[in-house]
């Protein structure tokens, strides 16, 4: 191939590429103008009321005397949700570890119970929190229970997939093994399974810790419960310096929280 072919060739490559990518852009902006037109948004209105909104928040937000004498009351309500999120957690992690065992592949359950523990699983994931929680206050009420029952089946959802294919991507090959040497099922479940699936499952708790404390603050707002209330009530009464306050303290934990989850991580998969 002579040198000119190739670059008549490079240059139709870089030219279809061109091209994509001004098609790409102008379907964006399309969309853009299509769906900010049926909602009567401004982009120009939204852009010069933001030099406004910054001074407003500066004057307001910040934390003073009167909201720092709030910080334990704050503190208090921030433990009792990080309690309440590590308890769901911990129960949900419990019911999707044997839900995954009936779902995976490894053990070679019942395909229909198999199939059912996956739709299951997969109805209450696509369900949201806040969802959850709505439907949920026809039943509990505004309590700690709708609260605690909103994260509950959010988390077994995800749980109990992501186990699912924990199990089935490190699982496979100890289960072959054992069931070779006529193992039981509690053999393949306690010798294979949970010790080689156990640094993951520990993982994904951690991790959905850390998405519950932040769920259970938008929950809160509909339960009255736990610190998202204690932000309801600042907010409603234009206490705007406090709820600030609640923001601030809530980010810290979950920063806090995660920085942990990294640190346990890396011990447990080293």
């Amino acid at each position: 191939m002579s040198v000119n072919s190739v670059v008549k060739k490079q240059t139709s490559v870089f030219s279809k590429r061109k091209r994509n990518v001004a098609i790409v852009f102008a379907i964006c902006l399309v969309l853009y103008l299509v769906t900010a037109s049926a909602v009567n948004f401004n982009l120009g209105g939204a852009a010069l009321s933001v030099p406004a909104a910054i001074a407003w928040l500066g004057a307001n937000i910040i934390p003073n005397g009167d909201s720092i004498a709030r910080l334990p009351v704050i503190l208090e309500r921030l433990f009792e949700t990080a309690l309440l999120s590590v308890a769901v957690t911990v129960v949900a992690a419990v019911f999707s570890f044997f839900s995954s065992l009936i779902g995976t592949k490894a053990l070679k359950f019942n395909t229909v119970f198999a199939k059912f523990v996956r739709m299951v699983a997969a109805i209450f994931r696509s369900i949201p929190e806040v969802a959850w929680a709505i439907l949920l206050l026809f039943s509990f009420g505004q309590n700690i229970l709708t609260g605690f029952f909103a994260l509950f089946f959010t988390t077994y959802g995800m749980l109990t997939r992501a186990f699912i294919e924990a199990i089935d991507e490190v699982s496979a090959d100890c289960v072959e093994a054992l069931e070779a040497t006529g193992a039981t099922t509690l053999q393949l479940v306690f010798q294979g399974i949970w010790p080689s699936s156990i640094t993951v499952i520990i993982s994904w708790v951690l991790y959905m810790i850390e998405t519950n404390i932040r769920a259970a603050t938008l929950i809160g707002l509909l339960t009255g419960t736990g610190i998202g209330a204690l932000f309801h009530m600042f907010y409603s009464r234009m206490n705007f310096n406090a709820a600030m306050l609640v923001i601030v303290a809530t980010a810290a934990l979950v920063v806090i929280i995660e920085t942990s989850s990294n640190q346990i991580r890396k011990v447990i998969l080293k």
